[in-house]
């Protein structure tokens, strides 16, 4: 599969911590110290991008806090307060399993039966703890009336194939449910 190039939400900036440019983050990676790994960090700000590099790291009371690169002062520090972090989808680690895929990577996807019936493309993915689950927004005129499905992504069981493509995943689901 040849991975899209995007740009993808890994975590936020915090509130200032000190006055030499250190400052809290909130990770949004599985485990939250694997937003350390991806670098550079690129922020939205006054609707231009910028790059930040990691320069050094540590633990506050369980929170993540960092200094980042040519960022020395608090004031300079209170600017990036609430910046959503991202990276660029090329620098994620290649998978190496043909059916292994990261989540931004189905978004947008086309959703259909085994029968063919369209329930939809996923515009987001729930982590519910047991299994996580995939958000559909239904198609415009849906048979069953749906604006919404959420389909549970069980491999194998309920999610059939993923066939990336032709941006599409079959699965065996009732178009009624």
């Amino acid at each position: 599969m040849s991975r899209k190039k995007s740009r993808i939400t890994v975590g936020k900036f915090g509130s200032t911590f000190g006055f030499l440019g250190w400052i809290k983050i909130f990770s949004y990676t599985d485990h939250a110290k694997n937003i350390l790994n991806y670098q550079p960090w690129l922020i939205k700000q006054k609707s231009e991008w910028k790059q930040f590099q990691l320069e050094q790291w540590r633990y506050s009371y369980k929170n993540i806090i960092v200094k980042i690169k040519e960022v020395d002062t608090k004031q300079h520090a209170l600017t990036l307060t609430n910046c959503i972090i991202y990276i660029h989808s090329l620098s994620l680690p290649k998978l190496l399993a043909r059916d292994e895929f990261y989540y931004h990577e189905l978004f947008g996807m086309k959703v259909v039966t085994v029968q063919g019936y369209s329930l939809g493309i996923v515009v987001d993915i729930l982590e519910t703890g047991s299994n996580d689950v995939l958000v559909l927004q239904a198609p415009v005129g849906d048979a069953f009336g749906k604006k919404e499905r959420l389909i549970p992504f069980l491999n194998g069981e309920v999610i059939r194939q993923i066939s990336p493509n032709i941006q599409e995943i079959k699965v065996n689901w009732d178009p009624n449910f």
